[in-house]
C-alpha cells in the first residue's frame, strides 16, 4: 500500500523559518531509517504557501489566486511511502521527530490504488496509466 505521508504547515514554516541544524541532522537519520526499509519512495519540504499559487476552477473559468493563503490545512512537507498497512505507516509516523518540536501534526493518506476505480477504469484507461507510468520512470532515471 502507497500512503502519502502529510507534515502540515504551522506559523513558522509558514513564515519561511527553515528547520535548525539538530532537526535537519534527526529528520536525515529518519529518513536514512525509511531507505534502508525500503519505505520510502519520495519526499521533500515545501515552501511557504507566499511562494505558491492557487488555481480556482469554476466550470470552464480559471482564476489564479496568488499566495500566501490561510494557515489552517497548509502542507509543509511530505513523503510517499510503501508500507504494508496503515497500521505499519502510523507506527512509522510515531518514530518520527517532531515536526517543529512544540505542536505539530502528520497525517496519513493511501492513495488510490487501480482496483479502487472498479469497472471505470478499463483495459484501455489501465494501459494508459501503465505507459504513463513507464515514461515517467524513464524521464527519472529509473
Amino acid at each position: 500500500m502507497r500512503v502519502m505521508v502529510i507534515v502540515k504547515a504551522d506559523k513558522d514554516s509558514e513564515a519561511g523559518v527553515m528547520p535548525s541544524e539538530q532537526l535537519l541532522a534527526e529528520m536525515g537519520a529518519y529518513n536514512e531509517e525509511l531507505v534502508k526499509a525500503g519505505i520510502m519512495l519520495d519526499g521533500d519540504g515545501l515552501k511557504p504557501s507566499s511562494a505558491g499559487a492557487r488555481v480556482r476552477f469554476s466550470g470552464p473559468d480559471r482564476t489564479v489566486v496568488p499566495g500566501p493563503f490561510p494557515e489552517a490545512g497548509l502542507v509543509a512537507g511530505y513523503w510517499v511511502w510503501q508500507v504494508d498497512s496503515l497500521d505499519d505507516a502510523i507506527a512509522w509516523v510515531k518514530r518520527c521527530p517532531n515536526p517543529t518540536g512544540i505542536e505539530s501534526e502528520i497525517e496519513i493518506r493511501p492513495f488510490v490504488e487501480a482496483a479502487d476505480f472498479g469497472e471505470a477504469f478499463t483495459p484501455e484507461l489501465r494501459e494508459q496509466e501503465d505507459r504513463l507510468r513507464e515514461q515517467v520512470a524513464t524521464q527519472r532515471g529509473n
